[in-house]
């Protein structure tokens, strides 16, 4: 007599290029997911992002939206170079964004991708592990505050949705990220301990905003995201 078998575990794959972020979500999902969720592989850039979904053919992909490598766009690249791979059973690959980032310009941009949600790392684990599991199920899943971004920038003009994306083209994820900090009023050293780089990567990333925006101080520059509400 065939022994009767529980629920076929939901196949994950957790994308972010720091370990010990990996490692603390990976020990929180084994705590709390009892056998519902299964971490079949990891990864810390876009390239390897890309070589382990296809790989794996998992179900979800856990995806942070600043990431080494690709084509400078992190979350939205591993979206767009893991077009066309299909879990095991044959359907969809989702992705949720779990990202400390709570942009607009971020949110929008992995939506638009074709994520199928967006969370924030302030969310506990076993909200998380639900999250996931609806997502597989093929539900939209969002932070409460981050639902309104997707909301306004998909009942908005077009052309309004261009111009802005066509200026934060221009920018690297990473460049995005510190560009956000810094118009935030963050110091250089604070930006630093936010996005664990050093102080020296922190001034090359704003040199190299600045001149990209074609704008000529900080000050500037706050003037500038604000107009565009990326604060």
């Amino acid at each position: 007599m065939t022994e009767p078998t529980g629920p076929v575990p939901i196949r994950l794959v957790l994308v972010d290029d720091h370990r010990m972020f990996r490692s603390g979500v990976k020990a929180e999902l084994d705590e709390i997911s009892a056998g519902r969720l299964e971490i079949v592989g990891e990864a810390g850039t876009v390239d390897r992002a890309v070589e382990v979904i296809s790989e794996q053919q998992p179900d979800v992909v856990l995806l942070d939206v600043h990431l080494p490598g690709g084509n400078g766009r992190g979350g939205s690249d591993v979206i767009a170079g893991s077009a066309g791979v299909t879990t095991r059973s044959g359907g969809p690959v989702r992705f949720l964004a779990l990202s400390v980032s709570d942009a607009a310009e971020d949110v929008i941009a992995v939506i638009r991708a074709g994520a199928r949600g967006y969370v924030t790392k302030t969310i506990s684990g076993p909200e998380l592990g639900g999250a996931i599991v609806r997502v597989a199920d093929g539900d939209a899943v969002f932070s409460p505050r981050l639902a309104g971004f997707v909301l306004d920038a998909f009942g908005a003009a077009a052309g309004e949705i261009a111009e802005v994306d066509e200026e934060l083209d221009r920018l690297s994820a990473r460049e995005r990220e510190v560009m956000r900090l810094i118009a935030r009023g963050y110091q250089y050293k604070e930006v630093a301990k936010e996005l664990f780089i050093s102080v020296k990567t922190v001034e090359t990333h704003v040199s190299s905003v600045l001149r990209k925006l074609q704008l000529s101080s900080r000050h500037e520059l706050t003037a500038w995201a604000s107009a565009r509400r990326l604060l």
